[in-house]
Parts: C-alpha cells; sequence; structure tokens
C-alpha cells in the first residue's frame, strides 16, 4: 500500500511539526522507519507523480510539467465543451509507459487507485487502461472537496465514468471508505493500493477559501483556536487524512493482514506556498530547494522493517517501484527504470545505492544533488529582461536550509555539477521521446 498526501510537506508531527495533530502517522513511524532524506522527481504534483508511478524519471517519461489549462483560474466556470478541448482532459501519460499497476498485475495483484490520480482524464489515460482494476478519485490535479468539482466541471470518477453519487461529502471521508472496501473485498488476495488523498492541498474551487475540512475536524484536534484561520484550517485538513489513514491501518489489524503488508507513506511535495514548514528547510512547492523536493517517508512492515529508526540515507521515489517488483517478484521486460530495491536499506542491511538525483522543471529551475552537495540554478519568476538563471551551491552535511552559498569557494564542485547536470540532460534528450509535451 502507497499512501500519497498532497503538498504537505514535513508538516508531520513525527518529522519535528509538532502544531500538527497527527497520532497515526506518528505511530507509524515509531512502528516503521523515517526516511529523512527522501526526494520526489519535482516539486510540483503532477510531474512528482509522474516518476512515482513508473519508476522514471518525469524527463524520460514525458510528464515534466503540470497537466493543467494554461489561465489557472479557479474561479472561473468551464463550459462542457470548452472543458473537453483543454489540456486537462486531452494531455496525460504516454500509454506506452509502464505503470506500478501493470507491473503488479503480471504477478496476479488486484490493483486500485483512490484519491488523485493527474495522469490525464480522457479515457486511455485513466487507471483502469494503466494496470488497475478500480479506481475512486479524480483525475485532474485538484478539485472542491465538497462538490467534487473543478472550474464548475464535476470531476470525480469510479472506474472509467464520472459519479455524483456522492456529492456533497468530504473528499478525504470518501478516500478513507472507498480503501476500507477495498481492502475488505480484497482480503484473500494480494492487492496493491495506491492511496493518493488530495489532502491538504488546497481546493480548486469556485470559492476564494481553498481550505476546506469539517468543523468536527477543527474541535476535535483544535479546541480552543481560532478556527476562522487560513492557517489552523490546513492543520485541520492534515489532522483529518491523519485520522482516515489510522482507520485504514485498524482494518488491516482487524482481517490480520497487518504483518504481511508493506505499507509506505510520502508526500507528493514540499509544502504548498508559505505554509508551515516543519522541517524548516528553504523553499516550497515549485522550487528547487530542499523544502520543495525532499519529503517525509515511513516505511511500515511488522516484523520486516526495523522498528522506531530513522534513516538518513539518500533515497527517492524512483526505487518506489522496484521495490515494489522485488517484494511481488514481478520483472518487467524492456523498461528502462532509474531507481533500485531500496527495501535492503530500509532494513539497516545496505547503504543506498543512490549517489546523485537530477530535476528540471522548465522555465523554473535546474537542480542536481551529488553525495553531499546540492546544486540550483533558478529563473526570477519575472524575467522581462531575460536575465540568466542564479546558481547556488551547498553542502547538504552541513547546510540542510541550504543559507551558504559556497560556489565562490569550490569552483571545482560547482563545475562537476553542471557537467553532471549537462550529461544527464543529454541522456534525457536521447532517450525515446515520450508524449504529452515531447514531439513524437
Amino acid at each position: 500500500m502507497l499512501i500519497v498526501s498532497d503538498d504537505q510537506g514535513f508538516d508531520v508531527a513525527a518529522f519535528g511539526a509538532t502544531e500538527f495533530v497527527t497520532p497515526n502517522l506518528d505511530r507509524m513511524a515509531v512502528e516503521g522507519i523515517r526516511g529523512t532524506s527522501f526526494y520526489m522527481t519535482a516539486s510540483v504534483c503532477t510531474p512528482a507523480r509522474s516518476g512515482l508511478i513508473t519508476g522514471r524519471y518525469p524527463q524520460r517519461n514525458g510528464v515534466y510539467e503540470m497537466i493543467r489549462n494554461d489561465m489557472v483560474n479557479y474561479r472561473h466556470r468551464y463550459s462542457a465543451l470548452e472543458y473537453a478541448m483543454s489540456p486537462e482532459m486531452t494531455l496525460g501519460l504516454d500509454p506506452r509507459e509502464t505503470t506500478f499497476g501493470d507491473v503488479l498485475k503480471t504477478a496476479g495483484y488486484t490493483n486500485a487507485v483512490i484519491g488523485k490520480w493527474d495522469m490525464g482524464q480522457a479515457k486511455r489515460f485513466l487507471p483502469l487502461q494503466r494496470g488497475f482494476d478500480y479506481f475512486y478519485g479524480h483525475g485532474n490535479n485538484g478539485i472542491d472537496y465538497y462538490t467534487h468539482e473543478r472550474y464548475g466541471v464535476h470531476s470525480m470518477f469510479r472506474n472509467n465514468e464520472r459519479t455524483k453519487a456522492d456529492q456533497g461529502m468530504y473528499a478525504t471521508d470518501l478516500f478513507r471508505r472507498e480503501a476500507d472496501r477495498f481492502i475488505r473485498d480484497n482480503r484473500d488476495n494480494p492487492f496493491f493500493l495506491y492511496l493518493a488523498f488530495n489532502a491538504p492541498h488546497g481546493a480548486s474551487n469556485l470559492e476564494k477559501d481553498s481550505f476546506q475540512v469539517p468543523k468536527h475536524y477543527l474541535e476535535k484536534y483544535y479546541p480552543g483556536k481560532d478556527h476562522s484561520g487560513r492557517r489552523v484550517k490546513y492543520a485541520g485538513m492534515v489532522s483529518a487524512m491523519d485520522e482516515a489513514i489510522g482507520e485504514v491501518f485498524e482494518t488491516l489489524r482487524q482481517l490480520e493482514l497487518d504483518r504481511n503488508t508493506f505499507v509506505l507513506f510520502i508526500a507528493d511535495n514540499g509544502r504548498g506556498g508559505s505554509r508551515i514548514n516543519g522541517a524548516r528547510l528553504r523553499g516550497s512547492k515549485g522550487s528547487g530547494f530542499e523544502g520543495g523536493l525532499r519529503v517525509p517517508l515511513i516505511a511500515w512492515w511488522p516484523g520486516v522493517i526495523p522498528v522506531g529508526q530513522t534513516t538518513d540515507e539518500f533515497l527517492t521515489a524512483l526505487e518506489i517501484l522496484p521495490t515494489f517488483m522485488a517484494i511481488s517478484g514481478a520483472f518487467p521486460r524492456n523498461v528502462h527504470l532509474d531507481g533500485f530495491n531500496m527495501l535492503p536499506v530500509l532494513q539497516g542491511k545496505e547503504q543506498s545505492s543512490r549517489q546523485e538525483m537530477y530535476w528540471h522543471w522548465p522555465d523554473g529551475y535546474q537542480a542536481a544533488r551529488v553525495g553531499q552537495y546540492k546544486w540550483v540554478s533558478y529563473w526570477p519568476r519575472s524575467n522581462p529582461d531575460n536575465l540568466p538563471p542564479t546558481e547556488e551551491l551547498f553542502d547538504l552535511s552541513v547546510d540542510l536550509g541550504e543559507q551558504r552559498n559556497v560556489a565562490e569557494e569550490r569552483p571545482e564542485i560547482l563545475a562537476m555539477m553542471r557537467a553532471r547536470f549537462a550529461r544527464w540532460t543529454a541522456e534525457m534528450e536521447a532517450a525515446e521521446p515520450r508524449g504529452p509535451f515531447r514531439n513524437y
């Protein structure tokens, strides 16, 4: 089971963000292992998830940019025809790509996606055509938590069809309900559940208030606080998701599946905007700094994963699919993966073989980590004079907050990072072109 939160970053009490009430994730961390040097393949939703789902760099699988409409104005109501012709309906993960649903299907697993898919909404892009047996959630980047609409277009799916059956119910509660049903229905079968909450991502709604949470969660977890503020509403969204995760774990225990189920929890990228940063890292969603790319990892498997441990080994989302392959015994042919089986690392039996990682978000940033060094090259948000990018170099072993630029002090390291990034870029450009953004 892979549990993914949306725009959360390190806002979990178990990782130092003590103003958040997350007892179930905290328990998962105590009963498993925390990873503190885990990276996603991008600092925004869609390319982060494309790397996760395929085990391949976004630049290799073709989804290295957001799949969203060009003018992001959630107050605009689309007509059905207007939305049908928009990028959100016409773009998606290249059908030639192999997903972890495709892989685990070959090993006899029953697979489900519950929550945020974000790999396209046209039928050919939906999970049932990508190796999954069941889908309940939204195919686009974000929805209103109650109406389940985006730009006024209803966006909740059950399998290949849009559904309004649960309209008015809180999305986090619905995803918990569906996860519970799927686990109970498949208790006697090998199963894979990709439980991708849209929380605590802001609602993509027609209203001004994007932080949506039922009042009873605020009263339960944050009594005595002013519940009208955005920060406490955001915290309430985190705690509501945490409660849902706890109920899913309780289902595993009730069915005596806990010792036979490998569970991972990660966030899809760093915190959104100016929200609280539990790890006090520089940057946030959309940046090439640690606050955008580094996310919490919790691994849980009673009897297999050590209890109450923390690892600072260098790991990434590219390692998840190879790990699932090793556990399931499924090894697809002719698929170039960019990661490795990290289970021995999580068990404390081996050190990570990951030595380098690269990122590129067009017109935003380029970044690389090689060993202890991190290189970031970024452009200003508004660049009418076409100024060159700003380059910074950090030694993460002594400066995790990326506050001291050592580019001038270590020109040889800077040159090495530039050369490594150029080599990686050439490798990605030489790979077979995949859509939707590359020409093929």
